[in-house]
């Protein structure tokens, strides 16, 4: 079986989910190769992986005849499914449903590409999150349809013993955008360090993917705060050292704070867990995937940030209640999103569709 996955730039959770599952299906013997329309920084984390960067339709055409893919599975992006037919492919197009950002944009996004996934793609893979589910039953009722959980290698990205840091660290990870409510995060911030000024914030982000406007945004309310001294940004981090910096955060007696409105999945959350790195997060739906409240982590609630302030310091200082979260987020991860799970389901839909392996 010889597999194609198509995303719009090498970056974010797309780009970590593309090389989470061809690792996976490449454990059970599945060609998979990617392209990307855009290059992007996330280009650099790919390993073993045959990768393509281009838009332009001949060389797309060629990749085509010359992999002779048995599907094309394309994330997003509806506009590339009546161009992979126009370019002469004729094997299953799979269009599956993820990033698509808050509610409000999903569904918009959904209803304008309906026309062009009924007429054009063969099924829908989506995960399961709530919102994705009940937009795809509504837009595509007879369309068949594939949901379940993405994958994640617990063994190869892993805790990584390191040097205590003197003070407690928390961490963000997102881009510089209204979804990923970085407002959300410094207004934590703020009021976490009036409690405890030796508290420390790491941002890590895209910086290409950051408009003007928000960074100018970003820079000037961290300096109205005073946190500007307090917070450390890193772009661009390479995926192969991020394990160290979560693993450095946990190990810290900090937290990894999740402020998005909505998430498809949250791969920044997985990553930390996977790393016995703690995780205080909104109930941004694809999180409930594997966020159970104080077993695997803690939902706060946006709108009350004094409670989410208290959460915070329970989840640093309560020796309990962290080792309880730390312990119990990695076995349930290990469990529900396993990468054998995840290529059984794969291989599943694919025979439902009529290709073997």
């Amino acid at each position: 079986m010889k597999l194609l996955f198509v995303f719009y730039v090498p970056s974010g959770g797309v780009e970590t989910l593309n090389r989470q599952r061809c690792f996976a299906l490449q454990q059970q013997g599945i060609y998979c190769e990617l392209l990307y329309l855009q290059d992007g920084e996330g280009k650099k984390n790919n390993v073993n992986i045959p990768i393509h960067i281009t838009n332009k339709d001949l060389e797309i055409k060629s990749i085509l005849e010359h992999g002779q893919f048995d599907a094309v599975i394309v994330c997003s992006n509806h506009s590339f499914l009546p161009r992979l037919r126009k370019l002469g492919y004729s094997g299953r197009i799979i269009y599956e449903v993820q990033g698509l950002g808050s509610k409000v944009e999903a569904n918009n996004w959904l209803r304008n590409a309906q026309n062009i996934i009924t007429s054009n793609a063969d099924a829908l893979l989506f995960p399961q999150t709530s919102h994705l589910k009940e937009l795809c039953t509504n837009y595509f009722p007879n369309k068949p349809k594939y949901c379940f959980h993405n994958c994640f290698d617990t063994k190869n990205f892993t805790y990584v013993d390191t040097k205590k840091e003197g003070a407690p660290i928390i961490g963000w990870v997102g881009r510089l955008e209204p979804n990923k409510n970085w407002r959300g995060f410094v207004e934590l911030a703020n009021l976490i360090s009036k409690r405890n000024p030796s508290i420390q914030f790491w941002i890590f982000e895209d910086a290409a993917l950051a408009s003007p406007k928000e960074r100018s945004d970003f820079k000037l309310l961290i300096a109205s705060y005073g946190l500007t001294n307090k917070i450390t940004i890193r772009s661009n981090v390479p995926h192969s050292q991020m394990a160290s910096y979560y693993s450095k955060i946990g190990d810290s007696g900090g937290f990894l704070c999740s402020t998005s409105k909505v998430e498809g999945f949250g791969y920044a959350i997985v990553e930390a867990i996977s790393c016995r790195c703690p995780v205080l997060t909104t109930d941004s739906d694809g999180v409930r995937s594997f966020i159970v409240h104080e077993q695997t982590g803690l939902f706060y609630d946006e709108n009350q940030l004094n409670k989410a302030v208290n959460q915070a310091f329970d989840l640093m200082n309560n020796k309990v209640l962290r080792d309880r979260i730390r312990s119990a987020g990695l076995s349930y991860i290990q469990e529900h999103l396993s990468p054998l799970v995840y290529s059984t389901n794969f291989v599943k839909m694919m025979n439902d569709l009529g290709v073997q392996k």
